[in-house]
């Protein structure tokens, strides 16, 4: 085949979600956010720490709205923040002169490392460049970073996860652990 028939796709758009898996999604996604967000804005106004990135919105989507997806299972949920956060405070630490090589090596470094672990999660891809584009206050935490926000964030998320994605009897999480 060639490569500008692949482009050409060749099946079809997802067919409509139902309003109550909608509904479901939004829950999750609303009380899995919010204690991480209200911890941010509460415990951790005037000190150094951080406790909410951008990339746990991405998760979201996944753990709450995609639950089924191979890559929101918790294995990929946790395991791939995590490498990704070790990759993207090692990548600021070597070349942080060097900002555009940091980003891309971090975040390609990055998704090598969740293949070949078997813990792909895309917004582990951000978890990794937040950690070299990020703020002072997120560059001050060096490591820390793996463990406030990333791990403590992803670990309230999921436990939200587990309980708002099995209260519907239309939804199962997780599909598997390891």
């Amino acid at each position: 085949m060639s490569f500008l028939k692949k482009m050409k796709g060749g099946k079809k758009s997802p067919s409509t979600v139902s309003l109550s898996e909608i509904m479901w999604s939004w829950i999750g996604a609303f009380l899995g956010i919010a204690p991480v967000a209200f911890l941010n804005y509460n415990f951790f106004v005037g000190d150094d720490l951080v406790f909410i990135i951008g990339s746990f919105g991405a998760s979201a989507v996944l753990i709450y709205g995609a639950v089924r997806s191979p890559l929101a299972q918790p294995r990929n949920l946790v395991g791939g923040h995590i490498v990704s956060a070790v990759i993207g405070v090692i990548a600021y630490k070597i070349f942080y002169p060097f900002p555009w090589f940091a980003s891309a090596f971090a975040v390609a470094t990055a998704i090598a490392v969740m293949h070949a672990t078997k813990t792909l999660h895309p917004p582990g891809g951000a978890t990794a460049l937040i950690a070299v584009i990020g703020s002072e206050k997120i560059h001050d935490l060096g490591f820390l970073y793996v463990v406030i926000p990333v791990s403590t964030g992803v670990i309230i998320m999921l436990v939200v996860a587990l309980i708002v994605n099995n209260i519907a009897a239309s939804r199962k999480y997780p599909e598997f652990w390891l």
